[in-house]
């Protein structure tokens, strides 16, 4: 029997490019995070996920995979990577690793062959050629649009220098979509798949996980509104955040989707993807000491996401529905009760999350006062910003309430130093594909890529000894780097620290959730929950509410006396 770690572990993610630069080029390589394992080793994690060091032109900061069995000279070689994960192993952190199964960079080899050999031939069937409509066929095969902004649609040339067919590309130009019809392409990841896994990595994280399989034909498509993360929302029926404040407000809800209904978009969430994940999981399943399959599937609503974690498919899937919920008592309620009840429905553990690499830090996000759509970034033009002290509050006591919830949490690094999303980044240094392909109407995700700082006095805050790094960090990062904040108890790293030891002391992700009325409490701001000896009680509102008597084990800020401030949240022994 195997421990099934992934159901309460806390997942640290590793976005390597702005993690740590041990060879001082500017950015950060595989190298650096073996240099900061200690680091991570102390925070507490269970486990890292990296994002992708991949071999790559880095149109798309990694996402553009041109060898899927090789690590890209910015990042290091394969000997640096398997320094890293037996250093890892070590300190008993499990090592989670990228995987972008929906499309691969138009310098991989496979693609170069395709643009070479021509339409009809084997070559292009691995990726979605098509011909154009209209009597030359100028106009593209269909009205999709791509996720970053832009049609979904590239033409060729062919080799005369004429116009020739089209590929469907749902991200980057540069990112042309996969065919998973084709059992050539089934089988070549299987082949990556065990690659990794004869390395020793102990799992993977599928980008995309909802995208892969297309709609027979591929339909026109015109989403109904727009909106949708970088991930790739756009086009699904509303968003979790609404769909939880609609039913905290006891607005009537959608029923929920079968999954033999696919919703929205036709290039999301196809019936099609859960037998490649079944094929996975049977061949993870063949290798020993747990290995995992973790789903980035933007699916709505979370009954329907569920399908993604039945026992024969993936471990688990990112919970965008709880990230998207505003800082408010009544939603997170109904998220947290949905989620318990969909995941748990398939026998699957909830996952929790607040930030990653595609989305507003939520030290900033949750303090926004203006809509601001998930990928759109933020910048100088944006409206509602919050100040630091504010952000950081609310994004204190929302990490606190998350990490004693049952289930398993992902942390963004960076997030237990408090950082906010980098607003004032100069147009010049942008390098997000968005930014460009809106034309600057989208300021995209850099904005929480900004290198990290470790050493408040040392050249770049630690990040790298030398070189400038690849976006340039604000002044904000000295006051906020890791050695500023080891041994201050008031520090967000500190928080971390001790709700992460307190997590595992109390076996808080293992634990069951009981929803708790305090007495003498009336304020709909205030929510309080049971996990098994932990009392957990959030103020989410502006006015202090009465603190129940008790041994506090946690503040996420400053407790007044008897009473529990605003945007404040603390663990009391039960």
């Amino acid at each position: 029997m195997t421990s099934e770690w992934w159901r309460t572990a806390t997942i640290y993610q590793i976005y390597p490019r702005s993690f740590a630069d041990a060879n001082g080029d500017g950015m950060g390589d595989l190298a650096g995070v073996t240099a900061h394992l200690a680091d991570l080793e102390e925070l507490g994690i269970d486990a890292i996920w990296l994002s992708p060091f991949y071999t790559s032109p880095q149109k798309d900061a990694g996402y553009d995979v041109a060898d899927y069995c090789d690590v890209d000279p910015l990042f290091g070689t394969l000997a640096d990577f398997d320094a890293m994960l037996a250093e890892a192993h070590a300190r008993g952190i499990r090592v989670i690793v990228d995987l972008v199964p929906n499309h691969s960079s138009s310098a991989h080899e496979w693609f170069q062959a395709a643009l070479a050999a021509g339409p009809g031939s084997a070559e292009r069937a691995r990726y979605l050629f098509r011909d154009g409509r209209g009597e030359n066929g100028d106009e593209a095969p269909n009205n999709w649009e791509s996720v970053f902004g832009g049609p979904a649609w590239t033409r060729t040339t062919d080799a005369d220098g004429t116009p020739g067919q089209w590929y469907l590309h749902i991200f980057d130009s540069s990112q042309p979509d996969f065919d998973w019809t084709n059992p050539e392409v089934r089988e070549e990841f299987r082949r990556i798949l065990r690659f990794w896994l004869d390395r020793g990595v102990d799992g993977f994280r599928v980008d995309v996980a909802h995208g892969m399989a297309k709609a027979e034909g591929l339909p026109d498509y015109t989403p109904p509104v727009e909106g949708g993360s970088m991930g790739g929302a756009a086009g699904l029926e509303g968003t979790a955040a609404a769909a939880a404040a609609a039913e905290a407000a006891g607005v009537a809800l959608e029923p929920a989707i079968s999954d033999e209904e696919p919703a929205g978009a036709p290039y999301w969430g196809q019936e099609g993807v859960h037998d490649i994940f079944r094929d996975w999981r049977l061949l993870l399943d063949e290798y020993p000491g747990d290995r995992i399959l973790a789903a980035e599937a933007w699916v709505d609503p979370l009954p329907r996401l569920a399908n993604w974690v039945r026992p024969d498919e993936m471990h688990q899937s990112f919970n965008f529905a709880y990230l998207e919920t505003p800082w408010d008592a009544a939603a997170l309620r109904s998220v947290v009760d949905a989620s318990l009840s969909a995941f748990g429905a398939v026998g699957a553990p909830s996952t929790w999350v607040l930030s990653n690499h595609d989305v507003v830090r939520h030290a900033t996000r949750l303090s926004v006062t203006e809509p601001n759509p998930q990928g759109h970034g933020l910048g100088p033009r944006s409206k509602g910003l919050p100040e630091y002290a504010t952000g950081v509050r609310r994004a204190r006591a929302a990490t606190a309430f998350m990490l004693a919830l049952p289930g398993s949490s992902y942390l963004y690094q960076g997030e237990e130093l408090g950082l906010p999303e980098v607003i004032d980044l100069p147009d010049e240094a942008r390098e997000d594909p968005t930014w460009f392909r809106t034309n600057g109407e989208r300021y995209g995700r850099d904005g929480c890529r900004v290198p990290l700082p470790w050493n408040a006095d040392a050249a770049n805050y630690g990040f790298g000894a030398t070189g400038t790094p690849w976006l340039p960090q604000p002044e904000l990062w000295r006051s906020l780097a890791r050695d500023a904040q080891r041994g201050d108890a008031d520090s967000t790293l500190e928080l971390y620290r001790a709700a992460l030891r307190l997590r595992r002391e109390h076996a808080l992700g293992a634990g069951t959730l009981e929803w708790v009325q305090l007495d003498g409490v009336t304020d709909p701001a205030v929510l309080a929950f049971r996990n098994g000896d932990v009392l957990v009680v959030a103020n989410t509102g502006s006015s202090p509410a009465t603190l129940p008597a008790g041994e506090v084990l946690l503040a996420s800020g400053s407790l007044d006396g008897d009473t529990l401030p605003g945007d404040t949240t603390v663990w009391i022994a039960a």
